[in-house]
């Protein structure tokens, strides 16, 4: 019986790889926007030292001594942001390569932040796409995450990847190849953010928590950890837009409301990759997170 227990919960913890591709989404947002150049649309931020660009392709590194980040040029307050990545493969526990939307810059301890984060691993284990979500965010340890983690249905480190933030005044979508794999809504003014936001990527040491809750850490006999970007993609309404600006679209409605066969695919992913989410989990206060309740 112990052992039928224990293949059970090895099941939950890793969706079956044997479910293949997801179904198609019979749209491709990413189509629609243009690829940017490294230097057109963003600059260094920091760990100079540990970043190359070659054709429009950058590759940022982190070993004992740094990191590297990168961040837009422009703020956004609504778009689709999207950049094609390949992760770094074998031991990379503690490493996390992030893309995501913040205003931490303008607004520290006080900040709204969207995530897409490669959570690092150990061998024989996958990858942890992790997506998250702060609103108004203190920065000092009482953040309220808002994380939904996936296993992919396929190998990050093998090949490049498109993943993607819409975020519009009504809803943020999370997309990986033109598939959505989570959707927020706007419930609330104080459960969205509302604030422009910067386009930030970057590769770092989160040791204390990325990987199995800090229990495996980064370690620098395998450094230097590389992650690579390419395909940059941003469009949308700028803070310095007029407020006519018209919000870009996830689907082929203007709403930006998801067609049926987005939702198909969305629900297949989230049915055998999910692996974690936060509205379900009955250790976190849900009376912080009040867009659980429906």
């Amino acid at each position: 019986m112990a052992a039928i227990l224990l293949i059970f919960l090895l099941m939950l913890s890793f969706p079956s790889m044997n479910a293949g591709s997801p179904p198609s989404p019979g749209y491709w947002p990413s189509t629609k926007f243009r690829p940017m150049s490294f230097h057109y649309a963003f600059k260094s931020l920091w760990g100079f030292s540990h970043q190359s660009v070659d054709q429009n392709a950058l590759t940022i590194w982190l070993d004992r001594t740094s990191g590297s980040g990168f961040k837009s040029d422009r703020p956004f307050r609504s778009g689709y942001f999207g950049a094609s990545i390949k992760v770094h493969p074998g031991y990379t526990a503690g490493v996390i390569t992030a893309f995501y939307l913040s205003n931490s810059e303008v607004h520290p301890g006080f900040h709204d932040e969207v995530d897409i984060e490669f959570l690092g691993t150990t061998f024989g284990k996958p990858y942890t796409l992790q997506t998250n979500v702060y609103i108004r965010g203190s920065g000092d340890g009482e953040i309220i995450g808002r994380e939904m983690k996936f296993h992919l249905w396929f190998d990050p480190t093998q090949d490049f990847h498109h993943y993607a933030i819409f975020w519009s005044p009504k809803e943020i979508i999370f997309l990986v190849d033109d598939v959505p794999i989570r959707r927020y809504q706007r419930k609330s003014d104080a459960t969205f953010p509302l604030r422009p936001m910067w386009l930030y990527g970057s590769i770092w040491d989160a040791s204390s928590w990325a990987t199995e809750d800090g229990k495996y850490k980064a370690d620098y006999n395998y450094q230097p950890f590389v992650a690579k970007f390419t395909g940059f993609k941003a469009g949308g309404c700028s803070a310095y837009s007029s407020p006519r600006c018209r919000p870009v679209s996830a689907s082929p409605h203007r709403s930006g409301r998801l067609t049926m066969q987005q939702y198909k695919a969305m629900k297949w992913v989230q049915r055998y990759h999910l692996v974690y989410d936060y509205c379900k989990d009955p250790k976190r206060n849900h009376a912080l997170t009040p867009e659980c309740w429906n």
